[in-house]
């Protein structure tokens, strides 16, 4: 297992990456969104939030991810598929997906960190060769799932379409 960092996610292109990372996924109708941060950050709370507001559970805490004709795979490890730990209650079965693809990397911002006002360059990471939005995000703000259905929204519309500020 390889613990996914937004410093070492370039590493998986070039090492032709494939496995398990600490990141919780979940796909929100059909698109996939990966969620990395250390352990405590949140990661299962936004992934839940999310999932209250009709997404579905991909994997918790660890992501196999594999590329496949050009895009990212994320599917969950079989021992873990379809449950959730939740803090304070346990491991729960939640709606899940087989798989999905990935079209965009949340990343917890380090405690203290505030995220750029305005991003005036979007971030990219490569994760097994392939360039994925990256969206630093407070995982806990109670404004974060809408960001990541914000975030994600941007990240599948073709260019054309796309503002610029």
């Amino acid at each position: 297992m390889t613990e996914l960092s937004a410093e070492n996610a370039g590493t998986y292109a070039r090492a032709s990456f494939e496995g398990a990372v600490h990141a919780t996924s979940i796909a929100i109708n059909g698109h996939g969104v990966l969620i990395a941060g250390p352990s405590g950050s949140g990661k299962s709370d936004l992934a839940l939030r999310l999932v209250d507001r009709g997404a579905m559970l991909v994997s918790d805490d660890y992501t196999h991810v594999h590329a496949e004709n050009g895009a990212v795979i994320a599917s969950a490890p079989m021992t873990i598929k379809g449950m959730m730990e939740i803090r304070g209650i346990g491991i729960e079965p939640l709606p899940c997906v087989d798989h999905a693809k990935v079209a965009l990397l949340v990343k917890a911002l380090e405690p203290g960190m505030t995220a750029e006002r305005i991003p005036l360059v979007p971030e990219l990471r490569d994760i097994c060769g392939v360039a994925l939005p990256l969206l630093r995000l407070g995982l806990l703000e109670a404004s974060a799932p809408l960001k990541v259905e914000l975030a994600l929204a941007r990240a599948i519309k073709p260019v054309s379409e796309q503002s610029t500020i």
